[in-house]
């Protein structure tokens, strides 16, 4: 005799909500042992507790005074996904009671001591600046983090650091006649992170590819973008069209921007697999493209000496396009040993195109003399802008889509 409808329906019911749309599957999941780190999404927030979905057959449980700021607020939301470690199985219901901040005394010294052995992160205060690093507040418990392990990138100053709640993990736990001699690092949370983040950057990585990062680093040669725990060089050469002396003169760390894969090489740094280079330049309008119309032959043109050489000087006279003024137009009959004893760097000077080379991308450039008569260049490359100008643009916003 054949079920019931009612039964059939129930019975489909039953499966669909333990199929993987709700993520409760079937087979047997390993339940949560004291001392293991969870990661779940909070499903309901009580007066006095919230509930955790941690992908077992029980939810976890924690004490909603784990959740506040210092204000007394609680600063999750149903659906935030925290993280937190198992403290005892089997609670009120049947639940997983967990917990995100150590006890205090002896119960926070036992708990910092299996925190150790298991490799499960901390949080602590960076409390205080002392020789070589940081002194970090865990459960009442002083620790020390060498200030190579405070950052991904060395820390000038650690003073910023101080009052900051961050997450460690312990590196050492010793008691010893002296008491217990904690160390603990943040570098090491902070490269998994970046590693798991590089992982998934890494499969969407190909030359040519156009993404957004954050400048971490400013050198003389260059800086370095993250791309999202993945980073990449920007030579100083890949800025811009427009000459940089610096990369500081037109970058700042922390600053975001949006820039082009231009080559991928293996690298046999296993902390780096690869070395990425990029460029900002590669997404704006080559100034040159159109130089010979705009700059031909008799054209004049109001322009800014940039660089010096013994043999002449370099005029800007427009964005990226720089021309050379020979010595002995700037001698005006008179013999000159360097450019700089008849001019100098930022001076504005007036100037006539004598010769245009688009391949090779160079200008032959004249001096007027007051008084002299010529045909301007049109008004959109004799009065073209000395900032930044389609750079500063790149930089602002990016590149329009």
């Amino acid at each position: 005799m054949s079920p019931p409808a009612e039964e059939d329906d129930f019975a489909k019911m039953l499966a669909e909500y333990e199929g993987p749309e709700t993520g409760r599957s079937k087979k047997k999941r390993k339940e949560p042992s004291i001392g293991d780190p969870v990661k779940g999404r909070v499903i309901s927030i009580g007066r006095d507790s919230a509930f955790v979905d941690i992908g077992g057959k029980s939810d976890g449980v924690i004490d909603l005074n784990q959740l506040r700021d210092a204000d007394g607020n609680v600063t999750v939301a149903e659906g935030d996904e925290i993280e937190a470690r198992v403290v005892e199985v089997g609670g009120p219901s049947g639940s997983v009671v967990l917990s995100r901040v150590l006890g205090r005394g002896a119960e926070g010294k036992a708990e910092l001591e299996q925190a150790f052995q298991m490799g499960v992160p901390v949080e602590g205060v960076v409390s205080g600046v002392n020789k070589g690093g940081v002194e970090v507040t865990i459960a009442g418990v002083r620790a020390f983090c060498p200030i190579s392990q405070l950052d991904l990138r060395h820390t000038e100053d650690a003073n910023t650091f101080v009052g900051q709640k961050l997450r460690f993990r312990i590196t050492r736990y010793e008691l010893g006649g002296r008491g217990l001699n904690m160390v603990v690092s943040r570098r090491a949370l902070l490269e998994e992170e970046q590693a798991t983040r590089g992982a998934e950057v890494r499969a969407t990585l190909a030359v040519g590819s156009v993404l957004r990062g954050k400048i971490t680093a400013i050198k003389e040669y260059g800086a370095f973008v993250d791309l999202g725990g993945v980073e990449g060089m920007l030579h100083v050469s890949e800025i811009g069209f427009q000459r940089v002396s610096h990369p500081n003169e037109v970058l700042s760390v922390g600053q975001e921007v949006e820039v082009q894969v231009k080559k991928m090489e293996k690298s046999d740094d296993p902390k780096r697999p690869e070395r990425i280079s990029l460029s900002l330049k590669s997404l704006e309008r080559d100034p040159w493209s159109d130089a010979a119309t705009r700059f031909y032959e008799g054209a004049r043109a109001a322009g800014t000496v940039k660089r010096l050489e013994q043999f002449g000087a370099f005029v800007e006279i427009a964005p990226g396009v720089e021309g050379l003024l020979h010595i002995s137009e700037l001698g005006a009959g008179r013999p000159l040993r360097h450019a700089k004893d008849a001019t100098k760097i930022g001076a504005k000077l007036d100037v006539v195109v004598l010769a245009v080379d688009s391949d090779k991308r160079r200008l032959s450039l004249g001096l007027i003399q007051p008084g002299e008569e010529g045909e301007n260049v049109p008004n959109e490359a004799a009065h073209s802008p000395t900032s930044l100008g389609t750079f500063a643009d790149l930089l602002k916003g990016g590149k329009k889509k």
